[in-house]
């Protein structure tokens, strides 16, 4: 992986991460924890995705997928935090 595709993994991995906090919790978990619900979230979207059949492509479809998962990641954090 060269410099530049980590460098746009993680800027939308944290974008992603921050949209899904105020989404979901009405806040950002700082730019560390955004970036790493950002980059589980890819990995869930894209899992998700992939299950039902969607395709994603580009820095708009990444970002969407990224957003997606992130949210779904933080929806099941909050009914076990809640617990």
């Amino acid at each position: 992986m060269q410099a530049e595709s980590l460098l746009g993994f993680l800027i939308i991995g944290a974008i992603a991460g921050w949209i899904a906090g105020k989404l979901i919790q009405g806040g950002g978990f700082g730019i560390l924890g955004n970036i790493v619900v950002g980059v589980l979230g890819a990995v869930i979207g894209g899992a998700v995705f992939g299950f039902v059949g969607i395709a994603s492509g580009g820095l708009i479809g990444s970002l969407v997928t990224a957003v997606v998962g992130a949210a779904i990641l933080l929806f099941v954090v909050g009914l076990f935090k809640k617990q």
